[in-house]
C-alpha cells in the first residue's frame, strides 16, 4: 500500500493526495539539521512529488504548510520550483499558509501534492519470482543527505525511470527498503536476511533518497546503463 490518498472523481480519473513533513530541519538556533528553508521545501515536495508519481499520478498542485516563519516562503517556494523543474513540470500551482501570529523555536514545514491519474493506468505489479528488484541511491538520514549528495539519487532520473514501460518504482521513506517490499508486495511476507544487497535494509531513506524498481529480465542492462552507479541490485530469498 502506497502512503497516497486515492479519490475517485470520475469514471475516467482519479484525484492523488501525497504528503511530506519536516521538523526541526531548518535555519533557527534550536534546529537539529542546519540547512537552508530552499533546501527543506526541495526535499519534502521530493518525497511527496515522488510518491504522486510512483502511484501513476501527474502533479498539478502544490500546498504547504509553513511554520517556519513569514521570511521563509519566498525560500520554500523556490525550493519546490527547483524540484518542479527537476521533473520538467510545467503550470503547476503552488499555494499554502504561514503561521505568523506565532514563533516556534524550531522550523516545521508539511507540504501536499495534489496529482491526476487516468483509471487504466496500473503503476503496480503482483509478485513473481521472475522479477528482478534494484534499489536507486542510497538509503540516506538528517545530515547524511547534505554531506552525501553524489548518493541521493536526482528526482530527475526517478523521473525518467517513472515513465518506463513494464516498470514498478517504489520510493523508500523513513521506515527503510525492507518495510517498503512489504508494502509494495502485501501477499508476501519479506524478511530482513530474504534481501541480499549492499545495502542496510533497515535504515531511514529521510527524505526519499533511493527508489525500489522492480522490473523484468529483459530490461536489466539498459536500466544498469541509465542509472549507472546508483544501482544497487537486491536479490530475494525465494521461500
Amino acid at each position: 500500500m502506497r502512503d497516497i490518498i486515492t479519490v475517485p472523481l470520475t469514471s475516467e480519473e482519479s484525484l492523488l493526495i501525497a504528503s511530506d513533513n519536516s521538523g526541526a530541519i531548518g535555519m533557527k538556533a534550536a534546529d537539529l539539521v542546519q540547512v537552508s528553508y530552499e533546501t527543506v521545501a526541495y526535499y519534502s515536495f521530493r518525497v511527496a512529488a515522488m510518491e504522486c508519481i510512483a502511484a501513476g499520478g501527474l502533479p498539478f498542485s502544490v500546498v504547504v504548510h509553513n511554520f517556519c516563519g513569514d521570511k521563509a516562503w519566498g525560500n520554500i517556494v523556490k525550493g519546490i520550483k527547483i524540484g518542479l523543474a527537476e521533473l520538467y513540470l510545467e503550470d503547476v500551482s503552488i499555494t499554502g499558509s504561514t503561521e505568523s501570529n506565532f514563533s516556534l523555536q524550531q522550523s516545521a514545514l508539511g507540504l501536499v501534492v495534489l496529482g491526476k491519474k487516468a483509471i487504466t493506468i496500473n503503476s503496480e505489479k503482483p509478485f513473481s519470482n521472475e522479477l528482478m528488484f534494484a534499489v536507486i541511491g542510497s538509503p540516506l538520514v538528517g545530515n547524511e543527505v547534505i554531506n552525501q549528495t553524489d548518493q541521493v539519487v536526482p528526482l530527475s532520473m526517478f523521473g525518467e525511470v517513472a515513465k518506463l514501460d513494464d516498470i514498478m518504482v517504489w520510493p523508500v521513506g523513513s521506515k527503510g527498503i525492507l518495510h517498503e517490499f512489504n508494502q509494495m508486495f502485501t501477499d508476501k511476507k519479506f524478511t530482513e536476511d530474504m534481501l541480499d544487497t549492499n545495502l542496510d535494509v533497515l535504515k531511514s531513506s529521510g527524505p526519499a533518497t533511493c527508489f525500489i524498481i522492480a522490473f523484468e529480465k529483459y530490461q536489466e542492462d539498459a536500466l544498469k546503463k541509465m542509472v549507472a552507479a546508483y544501482y544497487h541490485s537486491i536479490k530475494i530469498a525465494r521461500r
